[in-house]
């Protein structure tokens, strides 16, 4: 099996990319502190097609080295926007036809593998700080939580490793291009 060559790979320029058809997604980032977090979120989005990353609160918004660094160029790419509060976006997002979901540990949080994705809908995904989370307040703003499901001795995963998981997972459902 030969490795291919970046050239091979047929991906789409950052031009075709802004108009291309996009999954019925949009990720927003709640008080994310590392920026090498927001660039690697950025990538994650622009490998998935999502609509929208929304930057809330305390989190870092390009242009910025760090976030550069792990975005590699996904900030051109991927539309972005910042809002500072987050409660008000969610509301916002509620109102514009959007299911927000908080990607967290809570009661009665649904089980990512159990999670039923409706085709027909559009999402709002909620990624928290990387100590405290999604502020409870966020949570209870929400439509739903969902959880991944973990069996190791640790009880969380760094927010990259849970978007990777989490949009993958979105994507597989709502891709309709």
């Amino acid at each position: 099996m030969r490795k291919l060559a970046n050239e091979e790979l047929g991906r789409i320029g950052v031009d075709e990319f802004r108009t291309a058809a996009k999954i019925p997604l949009v990720v927003v980032l709640d008080d994310i502190r590392s920026l090498n977090n927001v660039g690697s979120a950025f990538r994650t989005s622009d490998a998935f097609r999502v609509e929208k990353i929304y930057l809330c609160g305390i989190t870092g918004t390009p242009p910025h080295r760090d976030i550069q660094k792990t975005a590699l160029g996904a900030t051109d790419s991927v539309e972005w926007e910042y809002i500072e509060n987050t409660e008000e976006l969610i509301t916002k997002q509620k109102r514009e036809g959007y299911t927000v979901l908080a990607v967290e540990q809570a009661e009665g949080s649904k089980m990512l593998d159990h999670f039923s994705i409706a085709p027909s809908k559009k999402y709002s995904l909620v990624f928290g700080n990387e100590v405290f989370g999604v502020d409870q307040r966020v949570v209870d703003l929400c439509d739903d939580v969902i959880e991944i499901p973990q069996e190791g001795t640790k009880h969380s995963l760094n927010i990259s490793v849970s978007m990777g998981i989490v949009l993958w997972d979105f994507w597989k459902s709502l891709r309709h291009y």
